[in-house]
Formats: C-alpha cells, structure tokens, sequence
C-alpha cells in the first residue's frame, strides 16, 4: 500500500511506512505539546522530500506566525508560498464549513491552484462553538472531513485537550469515531521531570505499532524515540514503574 509519510523521525515506523493517503488524522494533545509542529512538519516534508504541495488551514494563527515558527526550524514557509507550493488561510469554522457546501469554494479553488495532496487544519477545536448538540456537531465535522477527503487531501487535525496530565472531563468523544487515524500527545509526570509521550491510538485499515513512545520537539522538529519500559499508568499522566505497583499490590497487604 502506498504510504504518505510524515518526516517525523520515529513514527512512519510505528505507522508502517506513514498515513494512509486520503484519510483524516486527528492529532489531540493538551496546550505545548506539540500539535501544530506536528502539521507544520507534515506539510513541510510533503514539500520538501514528497512533492506534495500543502495547505494550512487554520482558525486561530495568523500566517506570519507559522512563517515565523517554520522558521525556528529552519522550514522555509514563505518561501514555498512564493513558489506556489503552500497556501496558508486564516478563516473561520463557519466559513470552512460554507466553502464545502457550495461549488466552486475557496478550499476547492486553493486545492486545485497549488495541486494540493495534504493539509493541515488548526484546530477543529473551534468547531464546538457552532453545535452546542453532540450529535450535530459530529454531522457538521464528518461533512467537513468529507469535503477534504472529496479533495483528494490527506488532512492532519489538531485538537486541544485541556487536561495537562491525566484524562480531560467532557471532552467531546465522537471525532475520534470519524476520523481514520487518531494521535494522542500527552505530557507525563516521571522522576520529578515532565516528559512526553505519544500514541497512535487507532489506524483503520492498517496495522500499527502500539507502543507508547517518548518524543522530543528538537531544533529539527519532532523525534519519536523509544517506547517507555518497566513502567505503568503513562496515559494518567504519572507512571509508576511495574515493580512498584507489585509490591503495592501484593507485598504490602
């Protein structure tokens, strides 16, 4: 199967060569974990190594601040523009959702101007703000994801998790249901020191490693490392190492 891989030193391992193209991947993390440098780095090593130009769709930046951020790692996003290799566009949920629902809209325009193959939206977040019901917030993203995948893009999406450590409560559960493949960055709370871990949580359609990893967001971008060993409960955010829980559990009752 053919792979659309990520440039992310570590992962298109554990993701069997990289994404599967066309599909949705969601990327979910609490604030500084790392999000948008994962889509920034996907756009960019799609440029750059894969000759897949790239859109950045996003509701919460302005362009000059990915120019800026691309640029401490030394990605050259105004100069892909330049080029006619990306196009970053600050817009709103309402009107991302308008441009799928009419012909001929400014996503569809854009996709075809540059022959866009990725995209990175940052954040569908901002898309509770339009459906206070769960169910019609699922139809308004699942339309929406439709729409990119019609496109033919493979699409990257960010979403803020508010829990820094441990599980976050009333978070909206459905879009992991939509999409294809779901990410989840989380820190961790190890020997006195915060530390980072990811997971790829599901990958329809194909087998992936289930390991939780370390990573690094380093001057190069991010690196995927090895999985944590000997140790327990990374995902609430305060593992404890196995031999500790033993004894815990068996020894000390």
């Amino acid at each position: 199967m053919d792979r659309v891989t990520t440039g992310i030193a570590g992962l298109d391992d554990m993701l069997q060569g990289g994404f599967v193209p066309n599909t949705a991947i969601l990327v979910e993390g609490a604030p500084g974990t790392g999000k948008t440098t994962f889509g920034m780095q996907f756009i960019h090593h799609g440029i750059a190594q894969c000759d897949e130009p790239g859109i950045i769709l996003t509701f919460e930046q302005f362009p000059r601040q990915y120019y800026r951020d691309a640029a401490n790692f030394g990605w050259d996003f105004r100069r892909w523009e330049a080029e006619g290799k990306l196009r970053i566009m600050m817009t709103s949920p309402e009107v991302s959702q308008a441009f799928f629902q009419e012909a001929g809209g400014q996503i569809e325009q854009l996709t075809r101007e540059v022959g866009a193959r990725r995209i990175l939206v940052d954040s569908i977040s901002h898309f509770e703000r339009l459906a206070a019901d769960p169910v019609h917030l699922r139809q308004l993203v699942y339309s929406f994801i439709n729409g990119l995948k019609r496109e033919g893009l493979t699409a990257v999406l960010t979403r803020e998790n508010v829990a820094l450590l441990g599980e976050a409560e009333g978070q909206d559960e459905s879009v992991p249901f939509i999409v294809d493949t779901y990410i989840l960055l989380r820190y961790v709370e190890m020997d006195s020191a915060i530390r980072k871990a990811l997971l790829v949580l599901k990958m329809r359609g194909s087998y992936h490693d289930k390991d939780i990893r370390r990573f690094t967001v380093t001057s190069k971008g991010i690196e995927v490392h090895s999985k944590f060993e000997g140790q327990e409960g990374i995902l609430s955010g305060s593992p404890r190492r196995m031999a500790e829980s033993f004894i815990e559990a068996f020894v000390r009752r």
